[in-house]
């Protein structure tokens, strides 16, 4: 089922994750981030997949970009945290996503999936009977999380479709400059580029204060 989740207070998770791409730690915790960061969450459907690799490794390539704009990288599957290991040891050559050091999200209980309103598939119960309609993984979605723990932006793609790095840097980029300058940004914008001041006070305190 998805909805709606701009301008919405992120829904905390505590999971099991990879972090370093290395160590396994059981208690991993979006709140230790909220209010602190601004947190990119990217939701992927599987490991050992073929589009996934791709871009997990394409926000790798930019983290020195996200991290000098105080954005946390997280990155959130169905698969359990073994799994995400397992393909942490395997060669970008091979398919695999060796090299990453953002944390990778164990959602095995497909919970925050559900929450994020990104779950492939449905959950029904009939007559006290459990039937699920459709593979139980999450579709490519993206949601950026402001520091005051405010959902700013979400996207989310079809299994086949692979996402922009670019266009996330650049969502990122006029969230900041609305905040520092109160200037909102038109189409296409990029930094360094000229916004638009405005005189609708009321939407401006209305995304300030959100």
């Amino acid at each position: 089922m998805n909805k709606i989740m701009v301008g919405k207070k992120a829904p905390n998770f505590t999971t099991s994750a990879v972090i370093n791409g290395k160590e396994i730690i059981n208690n991993f915790t979006l709140n230790e981030f909220l209010g602190k960061n601004y947190i990119l969450l990217i939701f992927y459907p599987k490991d050992f997949t073929f589009v996934c690799p791709t871009e997990l490794h394409a926000f790798q390539n930019e983290i020195e970009e996200f991290e000098s704009r105080n954005v946390q990288l997280i990155a959130i599957s169905t698969d359990t945290e073994q799994s995400h290991l397992g393909w942490l040891q395997v060669p970008k050559n091979q398919g695999g996503i060796k090299g990453i050091t953002y944390p990778l999200v164990s959602d095995i209980n497909k919970t925050i999936s559900y929450d994020y309103g990104v779950l492939v598939g449905n959950i029904n119960f009939k007559k006290n009977i459990l039937k699920v309609e459709g593979e139980l993984i999450a579709y490519r979605a993206l949601f950026l999380i402001d520091k005051k723990s405010i959902i700013r932006h979400q996207l989310i793609n079809d299994l086949p479709l692979g996402r922009s790095i670019s266009e996330s840097i650049r969502i990122i980029d006029a969230l900041q400059h609305f905040e520092k300058n109160g200037e909102v940004c038109p189409a296409n914008w990029i930094k360094g580029k000229k916004a638009i001041k405005t005189n609708h006070k009321s939407i401006s305190k209305y995304l300030s204060n959100n």
